[in-house]
């Protein structure tokens, strides 16, 4: 027969029910003790351990009380009615199981042996508290702290998991001596001596369709229908605050410069003429960088497409390339010039001056030194 968890609540339909205590006395004169039949189901249904509240009886009867784990037997000494035990358990579930918010007992106990407190979390209402320590059963809870659920449902799935690899071992031992062999493919093996095994990235046809198809399902979810109706103007700026975080990021940048070598692909009538183009676009935008663009040029990259498209898109982007070189040994040969001038420069100072002048002086060519005269030979 099931009571409710909450006895104070008289609804026969609550949902927090109990098995009612079954207690049978055993011995007699000073060996007489009480066990508690079903003391492991009374604990389950109150999610604690049955040490607990068997513990409880001793400490509020002032009698020893014994554990025997491995039998699930739990015992008070002394003779003692289950009405009378079942009355104490009231008390133990007000305390260590209830919720002090919602009356709810689904409750777990967190203990720190540390700081020496006793925590409690309702799963119903999200309340969390701290129990009052100074009951005799806190010392035991202490010393004793239940288990945590969740490194028992850990412990459970790996007991699992080794069973359902053993079964596997079994089945495929078996399958691959009747079986056939297309059915079951087994991967080469791992762990292999070759010191020259390649470990690059696959360039392959089929590898950079996959990739492509892996950034076309990323691309898929940056798309909106709400954004493909808007205006160019918005739909470029959109396209920006997707790609600035390319500013002063050159790692980035290198990746942007292979997604354009990919889109390229995809579009290659429209945009492989106009490559030197959008590259100087991106560039006044300061999503690429000198060097970057330059690097990518040196060296012609089949990680994204294929060999022949590269060569075509470097050939197109030289015209562009170019013209940064250019313009690159423009600015040193100014700076060298700025530097030569102002070399050139004199900053006299003059107490009498009113405003700044600045003059450039000619370097002084020095003079030839005139040949010394003999005065005998006049």
């Amino acid at each position: 027969m099931s009571v409710n968890v909450n006895r104070s609540v008289s609804d026969q339909f609550y949902r927090y029910k109990m098995p009612r205590l079954i207690a049978k006395v055993e011995g007699k004169g000073n060996g007489i003790k009480t066990v508690i039949v079903n003391m492991v189901d009374v604990a389950k249904a109150l999610n604690r351990p049955p040490t607990y509240p068997t513990k409880f009886f001793g400490c509020e009867l002032g009698a020893q009380t014994q554990f025997d784990t491995k039998n699930d037997r739990y015992i008070v000494n002394g003779s003692h009615e289950a009405n009378k035990l079942q009355d104490m358990l009231d008390g133990f579930i007000k305390k260590f199981v209830l919720c002090a918010e919602c009356d709810n007992p689904e409750t777990d106990l967190h203990v720190n042996p540390k700081k020496q407190t006793i925590g409690t979390s309702c799963k119903a209402c999200g309340y969390r508290g701290m129990l009052d320590t100074r009951h005799k059963l806190c010392t035991f809870i202490l010393k004793n702290p239940p288990e945590s659920t969740d490194s028992g449902s850990a412990s459970a799935k790996k007991e699992k998991e080794k069973k359902n690899r053993k079964k596997d071992k079994e089945n495929g031992s078996s399958s691959g001596e009747a079986g056939n062999q297309d059915s079951f493919n087994a991967p080469e093996a791992v762990d292999r001596d070759d010191d020259d095994e390649d470990w690059a990235e696959e360039t392959t046809e089929e590898a950079q369709r996959r990739r492509m198809e892996e950034i076309s399902d990323h691309a898929k979810n940056l798309t909106l229908s709400d954004d493909l109706e808007k205006p160019l103007e918005e739909r470029v700026n959109l396209f920006y605050s997707f790609v600035k975080f390319c500013h002063n990021n050159k790692k980035a940048q290198k990746y942007l410069m292979g997604g354009f070598e990919c889109v390229v692909k995809l579009h290659q009538v429209q945009l492989l003429p106009r490559v030197a183009i959008i590259l100087k676009d991106l560039y006044d935008a300061d999503l690429l960088e000198e060097d970057v663009i330059l690097s990518w040029a040196e060296k012609v990259s089949k990680k994204y497409v294929s060999k022949e498209l590269a060569k075509e898109i470097h050939a197109k982007a030289a015209p562009f390339v170019k013209w940064l070189k250019e313009a690159e040994e423009e600015s040193e040969g100014s700076e060298e010039e700025e530097e030569e001038d102002d070399e050139n420069v004199e900053v006299v100072y003059s107490s009498s001056a009113r405003e700044l002048k600045v003059e450039t002086v000619k370097p002084e060519t020095p003079e030839k030194e005139e040949d010394d005269i003999d005065i005998d030979a006049i």
